[in-house]
């Protein structure tokens, strides 16, 4: 099977190289910018750099839309596949039914859609397992279902049918726990950087704490800290020491409150 991917970011960039490995051949890659399309497929055995969004003359079968959710109509609107081609999307938070209104507005019907959505965070530079990565698969067609099983189990273990209401909820849930997580620690490591002590200071206490959230049965339950004991002194001494940084200051307190909020209940 031939797989064309439209777009070459974050998601692109790992989800080729994975299916590759699995012996899936990558036809095409379009970006619109077109080093980013290079830049992947000097990753790939063959894969060819496709100009502009007319494929209708590929030979792939299968198409991947990884694009972020604001340039999806746009892509869309500009798109042209062969006749039967499926077309699927990666995305968290965009539903099928959207996929679906797009093409029928924009492309010819026979295209079939799905969505592919690889639960994890992907950054180019850093290497992931795909087969420990949730995949999580939906579409209004059993043949196009059939065949995403497939791709799906063959690069990772974990795959599950997931419909649109679902995978809103896994992606926000994905948010709190991955890409707000990301930004405390970013935080955490300008605080120490700024007063030259060393971020390995914390990696003890990361580990730690995620491995206890792991193990928990209730997170909230395994809380520590001064706004789970409720410590005002300390609490004020630590907004204080951030009153030339408001940013943080109030996410600090928003935090705080909520923390404090969660276990009064």
């Amino acid at each position: 099977m031939k797989i064309s991917f439209i777009g070459a970011g974050n998601v692109a960039w790992h989800l080729s190289q994975a299916f590759e490995s699995a012996n899936y051949s990558i036809n095409e890659v379009y970006s619109r910018n077109p080093a980013n399309a290079r830049a992947l497929t000097q990753q790939l055995y063959n894969a060819q750099t496709h100009r502009g969004l007319d494929f209708s003359s590929s030979v792939s079968q299968i198409f991947f839309l990884c694009v972020t959710d604001d340039a999806m109509e746009e892509v869309i609107r500009n798109l042209s596949l062969p006749v039967g081609a499926i077309l699927v999307h990666t995305s968290g938070s965009k539903t099928l039914r959207d996929l679906q209104e797009l093409v029928e507005v924009y492309l010819d019907e026979s295209i079939k859609i799905g969505v592919f959505y690889p639960l994890q965070t992907f950054t180019k530079m850093f290497h992931v397992d795909f087969k420990e990565i949730p995949i999580c698969l939906e579409s209004n067609d059993l043949d196009v279902e059939s065949l995403l099983i497939t791709l799906a189990q063959d690069i990772s273990d974990i795959t599950y049918a997931v419909n649109s209401d679902e995978r809103k909820v896994l992606h926000l849930a994905a948010v709190f726990a991955c890409n707000f997580t990301n930004h405390l620690w970013g935080i955490a490591q300008e605080l120490m950087k700024t007063n030259d002590l060393e971020f390995k200071l914390l990696e003890p206490l990361i580990k730690e704490t995620l491995r206890k959230a792991l193990d928990a049965k209730d997170i909230f339950e395994v809380q520590t800290g001064p706004a789970r004991r409720n410590d005002k002194e300390v609490v004020q001494r630590q907004m204080a020491y951030l009153k030339d940084m408001p940013a943080y200051q109030k996410i600090y307190d928003s935090i705080t409150k909520n923390i404090i909020e969660t276990n009064a209940l």
